[in-house]
């Protein structure tokens, strides 16, 4: 069983999300890195870039497959998190300690689109 720690929101597409004042901090869930496998390669947006929520922002390639990232909150990227860029695999290793994107939001109303932790666990069922 995947962790799903209760302090923050979750998509159905796996993507968990921080929020600090105004900005989202967003990774993925355990339970997509358990799905991937070993992740070798991340493809980061650049920063400025503006999405709006569902949008794929990026995309991580794991020895199984590609899979796309998809944004779960509308926002501005304001920062990339470039350590991941040649060590994919801290995403295997602890996905919750290393963040993806950081986005600077721009409808504070999708946060309530996100599933708490109980949700995302029961979603996984």
């Amino acid at each position: 069983m995947s962790l799903v720690p209760d302090n923050l929101k979750y998509s159905i597409s796996h993507e968990w999300v921080r929020v600090e004042d105004q900005i989202a901090v967003i990774g993925i869930t355990d339970h997509a890195q358990e799905a991937l496998g070993d992740i070798v390669f991340i493809e980061l947006p650049k920063v400025g870039s503006i999405y709006k929520i569902d949008d794929v922002f990026g995309s991580v390639e794991s020895v199984k497959a590609v899979s796309e990232l998809y944004i779960p909150i509308s926002g501005e990227i304001i920062e990339v998190n470039q350590i991941l860029e040649g060590q994919e695999a801290l995403l295997n290793d602890d996905p919750y300690q290393h963040w993806i994107i950081k986005v600077k939001i721009l409808n504070s109303n999708e946060l309530n689109s996100l599933l708490d932790a109980e949700a995302y666990n029961n979603s996984l069922n």
